[in-house]
This record gives C-alpha cells, structure tokens and sequence, in this order.
C-alpha cells in the first residue's frame, strides 16, 4: 500500500494554524466577531501587521504599498501559513498585485463573495452592499474582485459612533451603540431597496453585528467572517472518517 503523504509538504517553524491575517497598523478596540479579535475564530491564526498603513479606505496599489503588504505575506508564509487574509474591505484595489506576488492563495476583501452570492439569489434580487465609507467604494474596488455589476451600496453615517469609533478610536460609545445605528442603516437601506435578497458587508468591522442584522431583517447576511469560514475549510478540509 503506497504511504499518504501528509499534507504538510513543506518545513515551517510552526504547525497547526493554516490561516495567516494581515491587520492594518490600527489601534482601536475590536470587538468579538471582528477580524482583529483572536477569540473570533474557531481555529488558530497568525497574524501580521501592514506597518503604517491605518486608513483603507486610503490605500492605493502604489508600489509602496504593494511593498509592505508583501512583506507582511513574506512573514506569514515563513512561520508557516497555507492562506492569507486582510483586514479592511478596500484592500479589494490590490487584490490582482497580491495575487500575483504571494506564494499562497490570498483573500483580500469581502467583497470577492459578491459573484458567488449574485449566483444563488432567485431572479431579480440582488446583492446590497454595506460599506464603513459609500464615497470610497470605488468601481476599482470592485473590480479588483472580480465584481462586473453595480450593486446598491449604504454607507454608515459619516458622522456617527461606528464611523468615530474606527476612525478616532473612540471608545465612550461601544457594541450596543454601533448595533443600533447598524441596524438602522440596514433598515433604512433595505426598505429603499425591496430587490435586495442578500446582504455583504465590507467593512470587517461590521461583521460583529451579521446576526444581529439577520434576526432583525431575515435577509442573509454575507461578511469577512464568512469569507474565512469558506476559505480556511479549503485549506484544512474537515475529516469525515
């Protein structure tokens, strides 16, 4: 009988976490649910930091850029990870530069669910996108994965406690005040859209309020969170013998 080959084809320094999480150089509070909390996953992860890049929203595919992003996947394929993931949903704009550069398969937003959603909504629904910055989601975003149509898109607003939250990195309005103003957001946006039969949300930092979202409206609710769930059961496939 011909010996299975382990999976592991490759020396590493360090075994049992497939998934590598590449965060931007933030520093406010991440709650449960959000990419930037490790007690989020079910499974191990490493993690990595795009040094001096905060704002996503703001990020280019300059060669900069590309540069410390590179390095970051540099560091997480040494210690040993089989697949990478970003923290922000506008890191969409490099996903074809780091795809084409990293060594292993690599997710960069959110967004890359779009197709795969819009393929299993029945005729004539659509797939409605939440954003932490409508003005900033560009069609290069959504190019970048591989997202042909033009979706409806909410924005949260500008001048509110999520967005203070993330980018003031203040901590006097927590969960409970972000949840509210999210789910009024969603409301006001799916009752401007009645063809909405899913929804995806960008920022990753609204993933910590998807159950909340689809008990309220009963819509599917797609987020970073589930992006990593599809893509971690590739790279450790679970055993059924």
């Amino acid at each position: 009988m011909t010996a299975v080959v382990p999976f592991s084809r490759r020396g590493r320094p360090v075994y049992g976490a497939r998934l590598g999480v590449i965060m931007l150089d933030t520093r406010f509070r991440r709650l449960p649910g959000d990419i930037g909390h490790a007690a989020s996953f079910p499974f191990p992860v490493h993690y990595a930091v795009a040094k001096s890049l905060a704002d996503g929203a703001k990020i280019k595919p300059s060669e900069e850029t590309i540069e410390v992003f590179l390095s970051a996947v540099n560091y997480l394929v040494g210690l040993g990870v089989d697949g990478i993931v970003t923290s922000c949903g506008f890191l969409s704009i490099i996903q074809p530069q780091l795809q084409a550069l990293s060594p292993v398969p690599i997710a960069t937003s959110s967004l890359l669910q779009i197709p795969l959603i819009e393929r299993t909504l029945p005729k004539n629904s659509r797939v409605g996108v939440v954003t932490a910055n409508k003005a900033a989601l560009t069609e290069a975003h959504l190019a970048g994965a591989g997202v042909t149509t033009t979706p409806p898109v909410a924005g949260m607003p500008e001048d509110g406690v999520f967005i203070r939250h993330l980018l003031q990195g203040k901590d006097d309005l927590g969960a409970v005040a972000q949840q509210a103003e999210v789910l009024d957001c969603v409301g006001r946006f799916l009752a401007g859209n009645p063809d909405i039969g899913a929804l995806l949300l960008e920022c990753t930092n609204l993933a910590p309020h998807s159950s909340a979202i689809e008990e309220r409206f009963g819509v599917p609710v797609f987020d970073i969170m589930t992006l990593i769930h599809w893509f971690h059961s590739g790279l450790q496939p679970r055993s059924y013998g």
